[in-house]
């Protein structure tokens, strides 16, 4: 057959050749070692929490090693693309901290546009770079023309997944569909003449010429040392629509943007075979592939599963809405990639996650389990080293969308509730109370009239008459000029006069002569003035309050019991 005949009847409007093309895709000027890396992802709805990775691991290999992280758009799949998803995830990225060298951007008009030499970056613009190379392989008699209907294509697809279920009836049928696909192979090209005059649309399949039963050694960057069947699935390169599957669109898009790193999920693993052979059928460099783990989760069950779309977490615009900062998702992100990271971190508390020597060797080749404790326990000690100038912008902000009641008390005297964000902050050992922004509301609600209101009753088991003793008492000699010393002595002597220990020492000794013990009698001061058992420490509390809303609130509480 005249191969190079074939390929003029299936693409004559291709008149470029894949040199004069390459040259307009100049090879990158790095340095020795420098990677580039690609976030690929589909516009077809939220950001997964799982897009995290790739995009985490693609940022840091890239600037780590002085290359470049680029952003490009696989959007050939117009039957999945969500409106706006596309500009969301750019927006959604940013927000974590993935910045991108090149690629597709968000204009001032908040339109996508390119931004490098490399582009288009998005697949749907760039259908006539990949008909130059499927002409190539046409020609070369690497590729041929399946003139078929959509739906025997489908058809085809959904029995050779389900050949891997072991039932004799699907593989009779996967065979009798293989062979049906093997006699397609052989046409004429007067067969061919006829339904390009007569405007049947055809797809494009590999010619796949290898032996299922070789294998193929692959060393994986993650995964390590593989050992994977050649292909022998003549699959699709171009749909009848002249759009590229996944498969032959990443090749010709990775070879021309001088992409050295690939990282994608392991469930790509599957297809391995396939993009080896076609790396090789067009004569491109196989770039290193990294496949990922997947995240996991714990169900009700108590059993592993894969974090799906509908599971809490998934999206990441909810952890906007929860009160997460990122910084925090993000260096959560890097205790599951990399295993050492928060030992690092234990060595550098005052270091951002950016400057951890991210290494490959040290990610798990097994699935990541997702944990919002542990996501909670890393939020907390990001908050506690932020300055209160930080914690009062991020958490206003947050407010502002999410609590507006909230925003309006925090913003009316921005001084004053600053003073209440820096109670117990800086330090060796600051306070952890807040591990996202809504903790901020019943954290600091008691210090606003507006917002205050008593949450804990006085536990049953203390004399209602000491209580309204030391609510008196406290009252008769609080100063609001007292230093600390003097204020707590003040406490310990209502202790000592209602018989309550004022020496924790001696009330450990000997708890029975003794009704009770000085932090006690700190706690009904505490329930009146705080409406809680728990709050930041109380002289700084009071010092804050001012003398009139505590005197005012503990006459109250005397009044009520």
């Amino acid at each position: 057959m005249d191969y190079n005949y074939l390929a003029d009847l299936l693409f004559p409007n291709v008149k470029m050749t894949r040199d004069e093309l390459e040259s307009k895709y100049p090879a990158r000027n790095l340095k020795e070692g420098a990677k580039v890396t690609r976030f690929a992802p589909s516009p077809t709805g939220f950001v997964h929490f799982g897009g995290l990775f790739p995009s985490t691991v693609g940022e840091r290999l890239a600037h780590q090693s002085g290359g470049v992280f680029y952003l490009r758009i696989e959007d050939t799949d117009a039957k999945r693309e969500v409106e706006g998803a596309a500009e969301g995830l750019i927006k959604t990225l940013a927000k974590y901290g993935i910045n991108f060298d090149e690629g597709a951007i968000l204009d001032e008009d908040g339109n996508i546009s390119d931004y490098g030499i490399y582009g288009p970056y998005k697949q749907s613009l760039r259908g006539g770079i990949y008909q130059v190379y499927a002409k190539q392989l046409v020609s070369e008699g690497k590729a041929y023309p399946c003139f078929t209907t959509e739906e025997e294509l489908d058809e085809l697809q959904a029995v050779n997944k389900k050949e891997e279920i072991k039932n004799t009836d699907w593989q009779a049928e996967a065979e009798a569909k293989r062979a049906e696909m093997l006699a397609r192979r052989n046409f004429t090209i007067e067969e061919v003449e006829k339904h390009i005059e007569s405007g049947h649309p055809f797809v494009l399949r590999i010619l796949a010429n290898c032996d299922p039963d070789k294998k193929i050694k692959f060393t994986d960057l993650v995964k390590g040392t593989l050992e994977i069947p050649e292909n022998d699935e003549d699959f699709v390169l171009l749909k009848s629509d002249g759009i590229p599957t996944y498969h032959f669109a990443h090749a010709v898009d990775d070879h021309l943007m001088g992409t050295t790193h690939v990282i994608r999920g392991e469930e790509w693993l599957p297809s391995l075979a396939k993009h080896i052979q076609l790396f090789s059928y067009l004569g491109f460099k196989l770039p290193k592939y990294m496949h990922i783990a997947q995240i996991m989760r714990i169900d009700e069950n108590g059993n592993k599963k894969k974090l799906s779309k509908r599971d809490m977490g998934a999206n990441m615009d909810d952890y906007t809405s929860m009160g997460y900062c990122p910084d925090a998702v993000c260096e959560y992100v890097m205790t599951l990639l990399n295993s050492n990271y928060e030992e690092w971190h234990m060595q550098n508390p005052d270091k951002p996650y950016t400057d951890f020597p991210f290494n490959i060797k040290k990610m798990s080749t097994s699935g990541c389990l997702f944990d919002f404790a542990k996501l909670n326990d890393v939020s907390k000690n990001v908050i506690s080293r932020m300055s209160t100038e930080k914690v009062y912008t991020l958490s206003s902000e947050w407010a502002k969308d999410f609590d507006t009641e909230l925003y309006s008390v925090m913003t009316a005297d921005p001084d004053y509730t600053k003073k209440i964000f820096a109670i117990g902050r800086g330090g060796k050992k600051p306070r952890k109370d807040l591990s996202v922004w809504k903790d901020v509301r019943p954290y600091i609600d008691f210090f606003f009239d507006e917002l205050f209101e008593i949450k804990n009753s006085y536990p049953e088991r203390f004399d209602i008459n000491d209580i309204k003793v030391t609510l008196s008492e406290f009252i008769k000699t609080f100063d609001i000029h007292d230093d600390m010393n003097t204020w707590f002595d003040k406490i310990k002597d209502i202790a000592d006069m209602l018989g309550y220990a004022s020496d924790m020492r001696a009330y450990k000794e000997n708890p029975d002569a003794y009704r009770g013990n000085v932090s006690d009698i700190s706690m009904f001061i505490r329930i009146a003035v705080t409406g809680k058992e728990n709050s930041p420490d109380m002289y700084s509390v009071m010092q804050i309050l001012g003398y009139d809303r505590i005197i005012a609130r503990i006459e109250k509480m005397i009044n009520s019991l």
